[in-house]
C-alpha cells in the first residue's frame, strides 16, 4: 500500500486569542491580590506564599523557625497574628475589587505552641459585603492540627487597590 504524504498546517493564535489567555475579572484580582502580597515589605521577614483559589478563601503557606521564637523555645504570638490576620484580610479583600481593606479589630485564639516546620494558614470570609467585612482564619501545622485561630473584622479604605504598585504589577 503506497504511503502518501499529507501536508500539516500549523497557525499561530490571532492576539485576541492569546489576550484571553492572560487572567481577567475575578481570577486577574486574585492574582493581583498574590502579587501586593508578595510586594508588602513585611513579608521580606517571613517566607510565605499567597494563594487565592477563590472568592472568600485564602490560603498562606510559610516556614517557621528558632529566629521567631520566644524566650520559652515555641513561636511568638505576633506570628500568629500576623498570618491569621494576613489569610483572613486576604478571604476577605477578594470580594472588594476597588478599595484596599484595613483591619479594625483582630481576636486571636492561641490553641497550641508552634514549633519549627511548614505552617498554613487558611482564611475564610464569614460575612459583610458593603462597609464592614468579617473573616476568620485558622493555622494548621504540618501534622495537621490547629495550633490558633482568628477572627477579624475589615473595612473599606481610601486606598484604591489599582494605585498600590504590588496590586498594579
Amino acid at each position: 500500500m503506497p504511503c502518501s504524504l499529507v501536508a500539516r498546517r500549523v497557525t499561530q493564535p490571532d492576539r485576541e486569542s492569546a489576550a484571553s489567555a492572560l487572567p481577567s475579572g475575578e481570577e486577574a484580582h486574585f492574582r493581583a491580590l498574590e502579587s501586593l502580597y508578595r510586594s508588602a515589605p513585611i513579608n521580606r521577614l517571613f517566607r510565605s506564599q499567597l494563594t487565592i483559589p477563590e472568592e472568600g478563601r485564602s490560603i498562606i503557606h510559610f516556614d517557621v523557625d528558632e529566629t521567631q521564637f520566644h524566650a520559652a523555645g515555641a513561636v511568638h504570638g505576633t506570628v500568629y497574628f500576623k498570618m491569621l490576620d494576613d489569610a483572613a484580610f486576604y478571604a476577605a479583600n477578594s470580594l472588594v475589587s476597588d478599595r484596599f481593606l484595613l483591619t479594625t479589630s483582630f481576636n486571636l485564639l492561641f490553641t497550641r505552641p508552634i514549633g519549627p516546620g511548614r505552617i498554613r494558614a487558611e482564611g475564610r470570609w464569614i460575612s459583610g459585603r458593603r462597609r464592614v467585612y468579617v473573616a476568620e482564619a485558622s493555622l494548621i501545622d504540618a501534622d495537621g492540627e490547629e495550633v490558633g485561630r482568628g477572627t477579624g473584622t475589615f473595612m473599606r479604605s481610601q486606598f484604591p487597590l489599582s494605585s498600590l504598585p504590588g496590586y498594579a504589577d
